[in-house]
């Protein structure tokens, strides 16, 4: 199990990488990959932190060294490797 660090001001890579799944109204088709998040703030910040409207899987995603190593970059390179290992494979024909 990894340790949990604080959130690296200014990343927003948790934000921005992963896809969502419909959970909230604001996202009722949800968040594709690479698509910045409608409640990150210009201050890459969450408008919805901390509220109960805040979608679960936002909640449960908590900062750590694995996923967030050295910088925003590498976040975000982390992330989005993550997204392409777990996405769905299309069904064949």
């Amino acid at each position: 199990m990894t340790a949990a660090i604080a959130c690296r001001a200014g990343c927003g890579a948790c934000c921005i990488a992963p896809s969502i799944s419909p959970s909230h109204p604001a996202l009722p088709e949800g968040k594709a990959a690479n698509v910045r998040c409608p409640h990150l703030t210009e201050a890459i910040t969450c408008a919805l932190f901390g509220l109960p409207s805040r979608p679960a899987v936002c909640g449960s995603l908590q900062p750590a060294a694995e996923m967030c190593g050295e910088s925003a970059e590498e976040a975000m390179a982390t992330i989005v490797r993550w997204e392409m290992l777990t996405r769905p494979r299309e069904r064949s024909r």
